[in-house]
């Protein structure tokens, strides 16, 4: 970012339209890091135990992305709410099918596909991280860096900062 790019967008900076917390900024920050850092990843989700979406990066939908100079392919049809129903119905199967398996509980799921992969991560809170990634993705750099994101959103992802994100999707009314 540039030098006022980062004045604007600090910690310290006002909470923005939605009054938004430190915690909810940081993990919105976290988010978008993820998208930004990541090489291939096309759009990221998180995804409540009950599968509600609280956060995402559709990087077509970001205020400024046509004007980075790095084309991103479009998500699924575009549409974070894809994203999370597609997370959510895969950490659900994932779920059951490790009870039935007496496996323990499910840390990560992948489905590789010829046009893209998804990665499911779960959050310790029973949210989930879900990625749609480009098909010649380096697999493991995506999952070490979902996993830094998780290790950080894991403690701050409490029941107020989630409610508070659910109303920031809602968008205003």
């Amino acid at each position: 970012m540039t030098a006022t790019g980062t004045s604007t967008t600090s910690t310290t900076a006002p909470a923005g339209a939605y009054g938004l917390s430190t915690e909810a900024r940081n993990l919105q920050w976290l988010l978008g890091n993820l998208v930004e850092e990541v090489p291939g990843v096309r759009s990221v989700a998180v995804v409540s135990s009950d599968g509600l979406l609280l956060l995402s990066s559709d990087p077509e939908e970001r205020p400024g992305a046509a004007d980075d100079g790095h084309a991103r392919p479009r998500g699924p049809r575009g549409s974070s709410a894809d994203l999370a129903t597609i997370v959510s119905g895969i950490g659900s199967l994932t779920v059951g099918a490790a009870r039935l398996m007496e496996g323990g509980g499910v840390k990560q799921t992948m489905v590789a596909m010829e046009e893209g992969s998804v990665f499911v991560m779960s959050i310790s809170d029973g949210s989930l991280l879900g990625v749609h990634a480009e098909p010649d993705c380096d697999m493991s750099v995506v999952a070490y860096h979902m996993a830094l994101f998780v290790g950080r959103a894991g403690h701050v992802l409490t029941p107020e900062v989630r409610s508070e994100l659910r109303k920031t999707m809602e968008g205003p009314r």
